[in-house]
C-alpha cells in the first residue's frame, strides 16, 4: 500500500475522503478505515472490512462521481473515540463516523455512517 498522509485530527477524514475520492484513489479511501471497519453501505446493508471497503469504493468511483467537502459539525472525544459527523449538503439527514485513535496518534474509522434514511422513505 502507498504512503498516505495520515489523519492527525478527526476531522481530517472527512477531507481526506473527498480527495481520494475525487482522485478516483479506492485504496486510499479504504487506507482511512481500520482493518475490521464497518461502514452501513448499500442502504439497507454493511461493508465489513477494509478489503471489502476498497472493492466497495472502487465500483463506486468507476462512475467518477463528484464529492464536495462538507462542513463538519463538532466532533466528540472521548479518550481514543471520537463521533464525527456532517450535515449533506441536500439537507437529508447526517453522515456519523466513529473514529479511533492509532497508536502512531493518527485517526481511523471504525463505524461508519454515510446516509441515514429515514424509515418508511
Amino acid at each position: 500500500m502507498p504512503e498516505y498522509e495520515k489523519a492527525m485530527r478527526p476531522e481530517d477524514i472527512t477531507r481526506l475522503f473527498v480527495e481520494r475520492s475525487n482522485a478516483g484513489d479506492a485504496e486510499g479511501v479504504a487506507a482511512l478505515y481500520e482493518k475490521d471497519a464497518v461502514m452501513a453501505y448499500p442502504p439497507g446493508s454493511t461493508t465489513v472490512g477494509r478489503d471489502a471497503i476498497r472493492d466497495l469504493w472502487a465500483q463506486v468511483l468507476a462512475h467518477r462521481p463528484r464529492f464536495e467537502p462538507e462542513e463538519p459539525l463538532p466532533t466528540l472525544v472521548s479518550g481514543d473515540i471520537a463521533l464525527t459527523s456532517t450535515p449533506p449538503r441536500d439537507g437529508a439527514g447526517a453522515r456519523a463516523q466513529v473514529v479511533r485513535r492509532q497508536p502512531d496518534g493518527s485517526w481511523l474509522r471504525l463505524l461508519d455512517q454515510p446516509e441515514f434514511v429515514t424509515p418508511g422513505r
